[in-house]
């Protein structure tokens, strides 16, 4: 078990040192922040001052060099904006996107069990069909067209929920539905086949012989059978959830690490954009290594592979 995670951390970490050099070379193709935070009356002097005090007179070799030490120090450098610790920034806007995806995940998953298990306890039922359409309509709806007609429809229109903020419970329903729409649609689906199969397997007819329950022959033989696939469609869609959180936070006005992205690129913002960016992809790192182990863990042939 130990092995196999070990394995998997050693083949994860070539694209979070991508990630790494990525982030600091694309945040300067942004352009040069220093028209954005000095005035067209600024002098060559106070031009000069300012690319001296940032860095940015430098050579982009000795900046990347800076920015790889000072990853190493768990230091980012401070914002131009506001003057503040990068890192700070990051960590205190992570929280509030996490809350958002973690919320979104469970209830996309927990939904898509009952979904999927009812629709594969009666295959071709009309409840079946119904949930596959449902489904289906759900996974091909773009999450920012689902947004903004969410906003327009239940904030602008009915005036039921507020458009943006994190003042009221009622703020966290808009996000929450927004990103949970297409996990909760392909999840359903992958519920449903992965249930119709085992569900038909011997063991299964083997414990309906002996006078199983269905609540029983449902949860405890075929559900425990049908989460492997399950849970590695899950982990991507967690994964896809953190990015697609950068799209909901900006529509919704949410204080996560999107909004935070987002404002540091249209400022320019290079130790904050990179704190944010590496912040994710570490989130993201962590997450595929524990999908991974409790992949190992329901599935023994994937932690101890074949001797041949």
């Amino acid at each position: 078990m130990f092995s196999f995670v070990r394995r998997r951390m050693y083949t994860s970490a070539l694209p979070l040192i991508i990630v790494l050099l990525g982030v600091f070379l694309l945040a300067r193709l942004t352009g040069d922040p220093t028209n954005l935070y000095l005035p067209e009356s600024a002098t060559p002097e106070q031009r000069e001052a300012f690319a001296a005090k940032n860095g940015f007179d430098q050579t982009l070799l000795t900046q990347m060099a800076d920015y790889l030490k000072g990853v190493l120090h768990l230091d980012f450098g401070t914002s131009m904006r506001t003057g503040e610790s990068a890192s700070a920034m990051a960590l205190r806007a992570f929280p509030a996107t996490l809350q958002l995806a973690v919320t979104t995940m469970l209830l996309a998953i927990v939904l898509a069990v009952i979904i999927g298990c009812w629709a594969a306890y009666r295959p071709n039922s009309l409840a079946d069909r119904l949930s596959s359409l449902l489904s289906m309509t759900a996974a091909s709806i773009p999450d920012f067209w689902f947004a903004i007609t969410g906003v327009w429809l239940f904030a602008v229109l009915l005036g039921w929920l507020p458009t943006s903020g994190v003042d009221s419970g009622l703020s966290w329903i808009l996000p929450i539905a927004t990103l949970m729409i297409r996990p909760l649609g392909v999840l359903t689906q992958v519920v449903r086949g992965a249930m119709v199969s085992a569900l038909s397997a011997p063991y299964v007819r083997l414990a309906r012989s002996k006078g199983a329950s269905d609540f029983r022959v449902v949860t405890h033989h075929a559900l425990r059978n049908a989460a492997a696939p399950a849970l590695t469609v899950a982990g991507d869609l967690a994964v896809g959830l953190i990015n697609g959180a950068v799209v909901v936070e900006a529509i919704f006005g949410w204080p996560g690490i999107g909004k935070l992205m987002i404002d540091a690129i249209l400022q320019r913002d290079f130790a904050v954009l990179q704190a944010a960016v590496l912040l994710t992809a570490v989130s993201i790192f962590a997450l595929n290594i524990i999908i991974d182990a409790c992949y190992a863990l329901l599935d023994a042939r994937v932690r101890e592979p074949a001797q041949v």
